[in-house]
């Protein structure tokens, strides 16, 4: 049984914790609700953007002239899968869960003989996928020093990877990130981004004349490597809100805990204590009757 010097010190230690993890709650509550409002803000436009690019996309078909990032390069050989995950870590299993999925995808890939080249965003990520997948690892951005992401940071990456497919490294590429619904559920999600994969047009849209100018395939050309900055950009935002809820989440479950264990460590304290007491009096006692 611990000395009570070292209960004490235990209790001491939980209570200086939770005043951490509560703090950390709080500072997360009030970051939740700005990147909260920063993605569901984005979200309209990124579906807006993505009907008018899927009816461009009908309308252009397989033709010979479409862009190679719509119709790809004719293969699916080699994959780039960019894992996008938070610079820091205590928000519970928010960046294990995208670590996890994209783990699997590569698994899959891998058993099916494709080539697997994995690139990442945030440093959480980039840790979970080198230690199993490291010879695979091609390139990754750091965000660290960012406080706030811009779309100016998601275009970086898409830079990156449009290069990389103007180069010929990649046939496919997808990115894994975490959709938020609330501060308990993050989803997380693979979204192909390369070759560009629209939903079809809602039968209005199907039925609807529309005249472009300049024509379908030189817009398609402008707006394809700006589609793909958007989908980063979204999923950065959705990561955003997601990591905030997770940590909050797990800050206010790590508080309750504390106090948990600080309930527990104070009744053994008392017990501890009041055994030493009576352990004094029966010397005491013993040691009178023996005069």
């Amino acid at each position: 049984m611990p000395n009570l010097k070292d209960l004490k010190n235990r209790i001491s230690s939980v209570k200086s914790t939770r005043k951490i993890t509560k703090a950390m709650q709080m500072v997360a509550a009030a970051k939740l609700r700005r990147a909260q409002d920063a993605a569901e803000q984005a979200r309209p436009y990124t579906e807006r953007f993505n009907a008018v690019m899927g009816r461009l996309a009908a309308s252009v078909g397989d033709s010979d002239d479409a862009p190679r990032l719509l119709t790809g390069t004719g293969k699916d050989e080699t994959y780039l899968l960019v894992v996008m995950t938070a610079e820091r870590g205590l928000c519970g299993g928010f960046n294990a869960n995208i670590a996890k999925l994209a783990k699997q995808e590569a698994t899959k890939l891998i058993a099916a003989g494709k080539t697997v080249k994995i690139m990442t965003v945030g440093k959480k990520g980039r840790d979970a996928m080198r230690r199993d997948y490291g010879k695979y690892f091609v390139h990754h951005i750091d965000f660290s020093d960012v406080k706030r992401i811009g779309y100016a940071d998601a275009q970086s990456v898409a830079t990156e990877v449009l290069e990389r497919f103007d180069a010929g490294e990649f046939d496919v590429a997808k990115i894994y990130f975490s959709e938020f619904e609330n501060v308990v559920t993050q989803i997380p999600t693979a979204q192909q981004i390369i070759p560009a994969d629209f939903d079809a047009p809602d039968e209005d849209d199907a039925t609807a004349l529309y005249d472009y100018e300049p024509d379908e395939t030189t817009i398609l050309a402008d707006l394809l490597p700006r589609g793909v900055a958007t989908a980063i950009f979204a999923a950065l935002l959705e990561n955003g809100a997601s990591e905030q809820g997770a940590r909050m989440s797990a800050m206010d479950n790590a508080t309750r805990n504390a106090g948990e264990m600080i309930d527990k460590l104070t009744i053994e304290y008392n017990r501890s204590r009041q055994a030493v007491i009576t352990n004094e009096l029966i010397e005491i006692i013993s040691g009178a009757e023996a005069l």
